[in-house]
């Protein structure tokens, strides 16, 4: 049985990261595969030992009773995907109602290394906020506008892919990454952000700094592409006033999250819906003062549902399940020992990870990693917010950035700008590769050096 779940396993993670030449969504893939795991596990679960001495009705009650595994599982993970979808949506609700565009207009130098400068840290610090993925949209979307020429936008957006990775890393609710580190209490917001702040801005300055020899002069004014506003776009019939508070609850309540959590010791995904629903409220008290504009025309959240991506949803909710079954099998467990005799170093393994993670999706290595290793209160690498988990956050995150297709926010930018990937690994991925050895090495001087003299 152990054997037929892990070929299945990589069969299926194999589909999963050719995803684009095979044709099939990987979120079918991931599903698919969650299916067969625990299909395979319920039925050879008596010839596990944990299992032994216990009828078939025990076992299965074991498995899919109330307090099951199959239960308990689903439960934990379920609080991933419902913060996900809150987030999804807050942040589609203000990116239709234009409310980005009070960032983005303020942009407006001639000068590329300058610009190059202004739209990594913009991307940076807002990809904290939001998410990787949807900031690169939405900087990819700006650059569109800003720079005409495809070869200098190539650039720009190799940045950008490099400072939404890197922005997320150190947030908690900025990359997947560290939403499901921070759901399942690894490791805490303001450990996050102060330990991986700074390797964070390192992995992105030494890639922006060495990209900018590359960019000379100043911008051409030749139109780029036009914007056109849909027919149904709703910015031409709210005001200005009301797409700033729209912008305003809209990211409060994403940096509320944490707080929220902190104060409540509720899970996040409590504090995203809160969000969710005072946007909800809004919305609907300032579409029904416009009694004479079309119904088609108003972006409520009721519509603005259709227009989430639910297919990731489901691939995170299919990759997280197979990955549990392999966890409460004890192959999980057994790989880390594997790991822990041939390699030993702590920061060797996460760097690994991290190089991994630029080939295939970091979710369901972090998500592996969360199930060879668990919380130990008496060590100081997996103990809550331990070097190991903050680490880990680091590595997954900013090491998707050195290949086009290990992030979701590369793969996203390489779609919008038809980058070609062979470019991008001879053009970004030494600088960015670069970046992340520089990053992980200032976190381990800070952990290692800095901060025992510090305590």
């Amino acid at each position: 049985m152990i054997t037929f779940i892990i070929f299945a396993f990589l069969i299926g993670y194999v589909c999963i990261a050719m995803e684009h030449p095979l044709g099939v969504n990987k979120a079918a893939t991931a599903l698919l595969l969650a299916v067969v795991l625990w299909t395979t596990y319920i039925f050879c679960a008596p010839m596990l030992s944990e299992f032994a001495g216990l009828n078939h009705e025990q076992i299965l009650d074991r498995i899919i009773g109330e307090d099951g595994k199959i239960v308990l599982n689903l439960g934990d993970i379920s609080q991933i995907l419902f913060f996900l979808l809150g987030a999804m949506t807050i942040v589609e609700l203000v990116d239709v109602h234009g409310g980005f565009s009070i960032i983005t207009d303020k942009i407006t130098t001639k000068k590329k290394r300058k610009l190059l400068w202004i739209l990594a840290f913009v991307t940076f610090f807002l990809s904290a906020i939001l998410d990787n993925m949807t900031t690169a949209i939405v900087m990819t979307m700006l650059l569109r506008k800003l720079v005409s020429d495809s070869k200098d936008r190539w650039i720009f957006a190799g940045i950008v892919i490099i400072a939404a990775n890197s922005g997320g890393a150190f947030s908690p609710i900025g990359d997947v990454t560290t939403i499901m580190l921070w759901i399942r209490g690894f490791v805490t917001s303001s450990s996050l952000i102060l330990e991986l702040i700074l390797p964070s801005l390192v992995s992105l300055v030494i890639p922006v700094a060495l990209a900018s020899r590359w960019l000379k002069g100043e911008l051409s004014t030749e139109a780029v592409a036009e914007t056109k506003g849909h027919e149904n776009s709703p910015i031409g019939i709210i005001t200005k006033r009301e797409k700033n508070i729209i912008f305003a609850l809209g990211v409060g309540s994403l940096i509320f999250v944490p707080i929220f959590k902190s104060i409540t010791h509720l899970p996040p995904f409590i504090g995203i819906l809160l969000g969710l629903s005072v946007l909800w409220i809004y919305t609907e008290l300032l579409y029904k003062r416009k009694k004479d504009v079309a119904e088609s025309r108003k972006a409520r959240i009721s519509a603005i549902l259709n227009r989430i991506d639910t297919s990731t949803i489901l691939f995170f909710m299919g990759i997280l399940m197979a990955v549990s079954v392999l966890k409460e099998t004890g192959i999980l467990a057994s790989f880390a020992e594997i790991l822990n005799e041939k390699v030993g170093n702590f920061y060797v393994i996460n760097i690994i990870i991290g190089l991994l993670s630029s080939v295939v999706d970091n979710v369901p290595l972090v998500a592996g990693a969360m199930g060879m290793y668990s919380i130990d209160p008496s060590s100081i690498y997996f103990m809550q917010d331990g070097i190991f988990w903050i680490f880990l956050a680091y590595c997954a995150g900013v090491g998707g950035s050195i290949l086009i297709i290990g992030s979701a926010a590369g793969v996203v930018v390489m779609g919008l700008e038809k980058i070609n990937f062979i470019w991008y690994m001879k053009k970004i991925s030494l600088i960015t590769l670069l970046g992340y050895l520089a990053g992980a090495l200032i976190y381990i001087v800070q952990m290692q050096f800095i901060l025992p003299l510090l305590q």
